[in-house]
């Protein structure tokens, strides 16, 4: 499985890029926003840290505006992923980008109706937001399962991405399942390498080495 980090945010990119498990970046206008800076230069400056899929998101709802826009973002860097809402005005314009070699994340998905659809027009990488799901009483990981087995019903290229990652179950749940990618927000990732008996453990090692050597 894949592993984004799911950040505007350079600093944490650099620090969790360091530690030689990610393979991209995605991003969104909330996230950008937060970094107080433009779309373009976090891109650029992301581009220049990650070597992978960095998705940039389109603000545009109409497909000749998503078209427009992608096609500029496109331009940033060779890495990147243009993202478009799950619309059908999305839909239009992830053909299109399809059709033109030109990579997409199809994101605020919420069923696997919506994820078959992305499918059919080529998206590269399908993103259900699982924490989203789990928030209004559904569980958010039934919808990974369901669109795992479409996916692998037919034969789909399309990646599944999954978004909206709130605690490591989560990311446990992805991996047994066959999700291709998660995208993690940076504490998350963190709390990947976190175990009490692996902190115990280590500081008794530490203990035992410090006793022989006196």
């Amino acid at each position: 499985m894949e592993f984004f980090i799911d950040t505007a945010e350079v600093e944490e990119i650099k620090e969790a890029y360091s530690w030689g498990i990610i393979d991209g970046v995605t991003t969104n206008p909330s996230l950008i926003a937060k970094s107080g800076r433009s779309q373009e230069d976090v891109i650029k400056e992301i581009a220049s840290i990650v070597d992978g899929p960095i998705s940039a998101e389109v603000i545009a709802t109409d497909s000749e505006g998503m078209i427009k826009e992608g096609s500029q973002l496109a331009e940033i860097h060779p890495n990147i992923v243009i993202k478009l809402p799950l619309t059908i005005d999305g839909i239009k314009a992830c053909k299109y980008f399809s059709d033109n070699e030109i990579k997409t994340n199809v994101t605020l998905c919420f069923s696997a109706n919506q994820a078959l659809v992305a499918a059919k027009a080529g998206a590269t990488y399908i993103s259900p937001f699982v924490g989203r799901l789990d928030d209004i009483g559904q569980t958010g990981m039934q919808l990974i399962e369901e669109i795992r087995e479409i996916y692998d019903n037919y034969g789909f290229s399309t990646k599944i991405l999954t978004a909206s990652i709130r605690h490591t179950d989560h990311m446990k749940a992805a991996a047994l399942i066959g999700s291709d990618v998660a995208t993690v927000p940076f504490k998350v990732l963190k709390a990947l390498y976190s175990h009490p008996l692996t902190d115990k453990g280590l500081e008794q090692f530490l203990k035992d080495h410090a006793s022989a050597s006196n």
